[in-house]
């Protein structure tokens, strides 16, 4: 009998053990792993930079352009700037004197794809733009696949009004000759209309490139990055 008792409680202490040990040690299923693994993936797809194109030209705003190309760079972007000259020249001298190295000629930027093409504003920057096939290629391109492009200050009205890519209810920067080549402008500092922003210039720059980073990653990193900056 007490062999018997004993053999009982043994049986008994085993397999409470095992019990235990299988709730404290479950196997991870590999349908679990695998969507573990696809969710990371497509968090991290969706999170890989972005490639935005910037164009410039001789006299272009360059607190708008800086504005822009720093806070894209801040949300992760890959930012690359253009020059516009017709002969090739990188070196162009902004419309309060900066001078500023662009990374290529806007020729090698054709045939490329851009998440987002960002136009800064400047007088006569903005029509040296406007007067720029290449750019104009790109941007009717951008367009016609439904991906972001944008402009600040004169260049909605100087380059996206008088190329009908923009339509009612975008701004601009409020000024005579510029308010009348938009079609049912609006004072708003920031205009999201689907895949095209504007802005009315240097002091809402900030706001344009924040609400640029929130188009390309998220509210969510767009208000750490703004919270980051003091915005």
């Amino acid at each position: 009998m007490k062999t018997l008792i004993g053999l009982t409680l043994l049986i008994g202490r085993s397999s409470a053990f095992t019990s235990s040990r299988s709730r404290l040690v479950s196997p991870i299923s590999s349908n679990s792993i695998s969507r573990r693994f696809q969710n990371s993936f497509f968090t991290t797809l969706n999170m890989a930079a972005k490639r935005v194109l910037v164009p410039i030209a001789d006299d272009s705003e360059e607190i708008e352009t800086t504005c822009i190309t720093d806070t894209l760079t801040r949300f992760g972007a890959e930012v690359v700037v253009a020059s516009v000259k017709a002969d090739g020249e990188l070196v162009c001298k902004m419309s309060r004197g900066v001078k500023m190295v662009a990374d290529i000629p806007i020729d090698d930027a054709t045939g490329q794809d851009w998440d987002l093409v960002a136009l800064p504003g400047g007088m006569p920057g903005a029509e040296y733009l406007r007067d720029s096939a290449p750019l104009i290629s790109i941007l009717e391109k951008q367009k016609a696949s439904g991906k972001l492009y944008a402009a600040v200050c004169a260049a909605p009205a100087i380059v996206l009004a008088s190329k009908g890519l923009i339509g009612e209810g975008a701004t601009c920067y409020p000024a005579p000759g510029l308010l009348e080549k938009m079609p049912a402008p609006v004072s708003d500092d920031v205009v999201v209309q689907g895949n095209v922003v504007t802005s009315k210039g240097p002091g809402t720059a900030l706001k344009f490139a924040i609400a640029l980073g929130e188009q390309l990653y998220g509210a969510e990193k767009a208000k750490a990055i703004a919270d980051e900056m003091l915005v």
